[in-house]
């Protein structure tokens, strides 16, 4: 039996017009740095690539800078001006997180200037929250503004509608590999007019903002993933699946009481189950489901293969019998109804079997 891939916020399955993209890009010789017609082949596929993101995010062009994906993107927060704080939404990415001068936010800042970091989507709940800005106007601090705000867009970009523009954001931070693009190629999306210190020094690429010669496959695949996912988006392949895993859930629930599925009553990505069976480790589920044939997670999948306690279920407010007990399942376009009850019928007895040896 074929194995089924449920493991989306992960990575997903690269996509077929960014292995194309990928591909005549191989054919490309040109440094983007260089002025002959080779050159300047390459460094249109970067610009073309960079329009594409900008179309998607809702940006300008200008505003794209390209990196190696959103964990270098976020180094950003480490360079910003002396006595500016970084305080950090406790649920978000531990890119944002492992940032220096970090602050848990609501704490209140220490420095006279700060900058407020927070996940759009969270990647292990897929729990939506609003930039400070679109709730009530109501800022933290009883402020009248940050003085930056960077969100990590990397789990909503293509799943849920976002404007770079209307978002009130300075900057933000994607990755391809996570709406089918290639793995190793990020951006930057920085407001137009603001400064910053270089993610990386030398020829001055990307604006004089990263240099480094451009990875001019990874980013062309990057665009026409990007270009890809929005067509998903807008013909409304999300809601298809947002209805595979309701169903995946209500087969669950059905099954046991004791089944908790975190964020539930909340604003979620389409696609994203956590589940938490107290008394039954996530890392252990993880593996009978492999075994089984399926692969999902114990988590974020950002953690060279550790396994620990989820720092964002903690935060919640999720006990360590519950936390530890937490898988997520992450459905895409490709996910059928038959993959999501089978999946749902090998879980239950899996847990049923672990209930019976633990009675």
């Amino acid at each position: 039996m074929k194995r089924v891939y449920l493991d989306y916020n992960a990575t997903a399955p690269l996509r077929a017009e960014a292995r194309a993209a990928m591909i005549e890009a191989m054919d490309v010789v040109g440094n983007p740095s260089s002025v002959h017609a080779e050159g300047r082949a390459a460094k249109g596929l970067i610009e073309r690539a960079r329009g594409q993101v900008a179309a998607a995010v809702g940006c300008r062009p200008q505003e794209v800078i390209f990196t190696s994906g959103a964990t270098e993107a976020a180094r950003v927060l480490g360079d910003l001006p002396e006595g500016c704080d970084v305080l950090v939404q406790e649920t978000a990415h531990d890119a944002l997180w492992a940032q220096v001068r970090m602050h848990n936010w609501p704490e209140r800042p220490k420095g006279p200037g700060h900058t407020l970091a927070m996940g759009l989507a969270n990647s292990e709940t897929g729990v939506i929250t609003n930039p400070p800005e679109q709730i009530d106007g109501q800022y933290p601090f009883g402020q009248a503004r940050a003085d930056w705000l960077c969100l990590d867009i990397t789990q909503a970009l293509g799943r849920m509608p976002f404007s770079f523009a209307w978002s009130g954001a300075d900057m933000a931070i994607c990755s391809a590999h996570k709406l089918g693009g290639p793995k190793g190629v990020g951006a930057l999306i920085l407001r137009q007019g603001l400064d910053i210190t270089p993610l990386a020094l030398g020829g001055g690429q990307e604006m004089g903002r990263r240099s480094g010669t451009e990875n001019v496959i990874g980013i062309a695949g990057f665009g026409a993933a990007v270009e890809a996912a929005m067509r998903d988006l807008e013909s409304g392949v999300w809601g298809e699946v947002e209805k595979l895993r309701n169903i995946l859930e209500l087969s669950l629930e059905e099954s046991s009481n004791e089944t908790i599925f975190v964020g539930k009553s909340e604003e979620r990505l389409p696609n994203t189950s956590c589940i938490l069976s107290p008394g039954w480790k996530g890392e252990t589920q993880v593996m009978q489901m492999d075994l089984a044939g399926f692969a999902v997670s114990a988590g974020s999948a950002c953690s060279s293969g550790k396994v620990k306690t989820s720092r964002v279920l903690t935060a919640m407010g999720f006990d360590e019998r519950e936390a530890a007990s937490a898988i997520r399942v992450s459905l895409g376009p490709e996910t059928t109804e038959d993959d999501v009850r089978r999946f749902a019928q090998t879980w239950r007895a899996a847990r049923d079997k672990h209930r019976a040896r633990a009675a």
